[in-house]
């Protein structure tokens, strides 16, 4: 069997290296030129996303950034909300990782190369075609094409892919956030390394987390009632956004004015979307995964980790049902419900970060708290604590995802 996999970003790799464990041939291709080394934010990788990469070997500890073991949650003011685990640092878990988006790219396309599985760039597909023996082709604008046995999805928010299968597909919602960010140096912060401290702002949310001392890593969420178009996220120049940002966030207690005055380029804003359902993941041997199928919002902290989950899982079904449109139809049964769940879940954790003075007194005296105190007593988390058994047959007993 062969697949051909659209898009060299997290989830590309992964799956490709998933699909050789389970003894089938991979080809990664990416509509760029080039890849994003250098580029964008950092994300955080979760217990369930590290342990799906460890089924392949892969140690979170070579992905470039550092243990994050707690959230900590703060009101405007700087009273203390909720003290939230992010893992477990012990023998039978592991703590979430922080890590810039570029380097974990580079690092799973490295491990990939490394295995002998090829990565072709500057193939923007056009269409994909199903042949009459059941194989897919893949054209691209370079006028080049592909072909194998089965054609993977793995091409993020603005899928091609997902838009082949369905030209009718909702678009991604606006969850009423602008989202930024930046890399501060030289401010000492009051918190543990390690510690993401998350302040619900009076006018926007900010968090920081102290990857060592001097060096603070954070983003900020901005309240927006509508998407920004093009023209007007272009109109924040990086002088009048970092004003805007510092008044934001002027009244605060907190140290966001001066990690904002710290950090020498602070991302320009860009719109939080999501997906909240695909109606199609698949036709026949064509399907999505990762983004593609089911982006959900930053603020649930496991977009990259349900990714990596996807690429192992749909590799164990293809290796356990042979047929690629067996395979995909068992894979989103088996992952619709967990994914759409969680998207809902973070859509409400983006509500709580939009300032009204309505429910505000409600979130902080009661929602934040009760929250904080049941996170202290569960000893299972149904996010995190998700683990695949690589060697447990698919295609036997019933599954729960």
């Amino acid at each position: 069997m062969r697949a051909i996999i659209i898009g060299a970003g997290i989830t590309g790799p992964v799956t490709a290296m998933a699909l050789q464990k389970a003894g089938i041939d991979a080809e990664v291709h990416e509509a760029y030129e080039r890849t994003a080394d250098g580029v964008g934010a950092y994300l955080n990788l979760a217990p369930n996303g590290l342990a799906a990469l460890q089924v392949l070997g892969i140690d979170q500890h070579d992905l470039g950034g550092f243990d994050t073991h707690t959230l900590a949650l703060r009101s405007s003011s700087g009273r203390p909300l909720a003290h939230l685990p992010m893992g477990r640092d012990d023998a039978a878990g592991t703590v979430s990782q922080t890590v810039r988006r570029s380097d974990l790219y580079v690092r799973l396309r490295d491990e990939a190369a490394r295995r002998g599985i090829p990565v072709a760039y500057g193939k923007r597909l056009v269409d994909a075609t199903t042949l009459p023996d059941g194989g897919v082709v893949a054209s691209f604008a370079d006028g080049t094409t592909a072909e194998g046995d089965l054609l993977v999805g793995a091409d993020g928010l603005h899928s091609r892919v997902r838009a082949i299968l369905d030209p009718a597909c909702p678009p991604p919602r606006y969850t009423g956030l602008l989202n930024t960010g930046g890399y501060a140096s030289g401010v000492h912060v009051d918190a543990p390394e390690g510690t993401f401290t998350m302040t619900f702002g009076r006018r926007a949310f900010f968090a920081y987390a102290n990857r060592a001392p001097g060096d603070v890593w954070w983003f900020a969420n901005v309240p927006q009632a509508r998407a920004a178009t093009d023209d007007e996220l272009r109109a924040w120049t990086p002088d009048r956004w970092r004003a805007e940002l510092t008044s934001l966030f002027a009244d605060d207690d907190g140290p966001a004015p001066d990690l904002i005055a710290a950090t020498p380029e602070i991302m320009a804003p860009w719109n939080t979307l999501d997906l909240p359902t695909v109606p199609v993941w698949h036709r026949g041997p064509i399907g999505l995964i990762g983004d593609a199928a089911h982006a959900i919002s930053p603020t649930s902290g496991q977009g990259a980790s349900l990714a990596i989950e996807d690429g192992v899982l749909l590799a164990r079904f293809l290796r356990d049902h042979g047929d690629p449109t067996m395979a995909f139809t068992a894979f989103e049964a088996f992952r619709r419900t967990r994914v759409e769940k969680l998207i809902a879940q973070a859509k409400r954790t983006s509500n709580q970060k939009i300032p009204n003075p309505l429910t505000r007194v409600l979130r902080d005296r009661v929602i934040l708290p009760l929250v904080g105190r049941a996170a202290a007593r569960t000893t299972r988390d149904w996010i995190t604590d998700y683990r695949i058994d690589w060697d447990a047959p698919t295609n036997h007993a019933p599954l729960r995802a």
